[in-house]
């Protein structure tokens, strides 16, 4: 029998989910890197690969909780390290803010949250000399620390102070309050279906929300949920599901979606019996479109081109929708790096390329045609403000105001003018896992 001497060390169980969230934390933190940058695609952590579906699930669940709670943890790990956390092994930092969100957020015992970070630090050279502060600290906080997270509940820290600045003046602080409470909650699965929401609600152990979109807790790898493969729903935020009514019936119109990947919007309007063409600038993202139009069985001509520079049909188009790239601040419930890859400055490097594509879009559409622009940011500058300006610059425009009986029944997401604005903090439920609504803007236009 062959000696077993020689054999490697099995890793502990659940060590790989936190090395890799470590580095997946330290790409958004230190080198700036989106979270779907490191979980799909190209350039994926090549560690996710060995992972097994359950590690793979409580490694996104921990990036999320930290990335979520950032603010907080700071306050909590500042209060009980008498230096601050250690900057010269950034190994420390992440393993202490991974033992401290799951002793303070989640369902692990305290005991191996405490021993698993202790591992992480000792298996990084710069930062093993660490070990016994991590191990001190994170035993502390499994004492302390909920104390702590209690004192400053009511000052919002997980958000960037300039965003938290901005929402107060714009929406009041009270309502920017209950927004950063609401983004503190880990996201619902939300689904547009086909037909039969009732159906689909039941089989997927979910709920039919006033708007039609299916919400679910159901966790895990989404390909393999039921009606998946079938093409019979797709994943999108209720809130991104509402700009395509603003159109109406548009069965046999032409529709043109200017920014169209991933395709929700674009799968919509075909599903409603559009003659849509869906227009993008990135050609992988155009190949994702097709590939969930395929499974969708859904029908659209794609383009891959840069919406401001293509010049469309001679005779336009009867709808154009703009889902314009902009700051995402209103995905931040379900994208927690963006709060923190953000900037206030890029607000306005946004809102260029946004009058730049509504200029183009304002070309391409016929007399008497439909422009619906909408934008996932909760920035005014980005969504009331957009429209003001292209109102102002374009009088063949007019604004169509959205009736409350659109949007089934849900007037306090329509504003004022008569635009659509949903918040964080909008559609509460008893379970605050099963509330809220992505940030997301829209208006109705119309050419005369």
């Amino acid at each position: 029998m062959p000696s077993q001497r020689f054999a490697p060390p099995s890793e502990v169980p659940g060590l790989a989910a936190r090395r890799i969230a470590a580095d997946i934390v330290d790409g958004v933190l230190h080198k700036h890197r989106t979270l779907d940058d490191q979980l799909d695609g190209s350039g994926a952590h090549p560690g996710l690969k060995t992972l097994a579906d359950r590690d793979r699930a409580l490694m996104r669940r921990l990036v999320a909780t930290i990335l979520r709670r950032l603010g907080t943890l700071g306050h909590v790990l500042s209060r009980l390290l008498d230096k601050g956390i250690p900057s010269d092994a950034p190994r420390a930092q992440s393993a202490l803010l991974i033992g401290a969100a799951q002793i303070l957020w989640m369902d692990v015992p305290d005991h191996a949250a405490v021993d698993l970070s202790v591992r992480l630090v000792q298996s990084d050279r710069r930062a093993a000399r660490y070990a016994g502060l991590v191990n001190a600290v994170l035993r502390r906080c499994a004492r302390e620390g909920q104390a702590l997270v209690e004192e400053v509940a009511s000052q919002s820290l997980d958000l960037p102070p300039w965003l938290l600045a901005r929402w107060s003046a714009h929406y009041g602080e009270a309502t920017a309050r209950d927004m950063a409470l609401a983004l503190g909650h880990e996201p619902s699965l939300d689904l547009t279906v086909k037909s039969d929401a009732a159906q689909w609600a039941s089989r997927l152990h979910g709920e039919v929300l006033p708007t039609g979109s299916v919400r679910t807790l159901l966790h895990g790898s989404v390909t393999m949920l039921p009606g998946f493969a079938e093409g019979q729903w797709w994943v999108q935020d209720a809130a991104a599901a509402l700009p395509v009514r603003l159109f109406g019936d548009i069965k046999g119109k032409s529709v043109a979606d200017l920014c169209a990947a991933p395709g929700g919007k674009t799968a919509q309007l075909a599903l409603s019996g559009a003659r849509v063409t869906a227009l993008d600038r990135s050609p992988a993202r155009v190949a994702r479109l097709r590939e969930n139009l395929n499974r969708l069985s859904l029908q659209a001509e794609t383009v891959v081109a840069d919406a401001v520079e293509w010049t469309g049909p001679a005779d336009g188009f009867d709808g154009i929708l703009v889902d314009a790239p902009c700051t995402s601040t209103g995905t931040i419930r379900r994208h927690p790096d963006v709060a923190w890859l953000r900037q206030e400055s890029d607000v306005a490097a946004m809102t260029i390329l946004q009058q730049r594509l509504l200029q183009k879009s304002v070309s391409l559409l016929k007399p008497g045609g439909t422009l619906v622009y909408c934008t996932c940011s909760l920035e005014p500058e980005e969504g009331e403000q957009a429209v003001a300006t292209l109102l102002a610059a374009e009088p063949a425009l007019r604004r169509v105001p959205i009736d409350a009986s659109e949007v089934s029944g849900l007037s306090e997401i329509i504003t004022a003018d008569g635009d659509l604005r949903t918040l964080p903090s909008h559609l509460p439920h008893a379970d605050p896992k099963l509330g809220g609504l992505d940030g997301f803007f829209a208006a109705r236009l119309v050419k005369s």
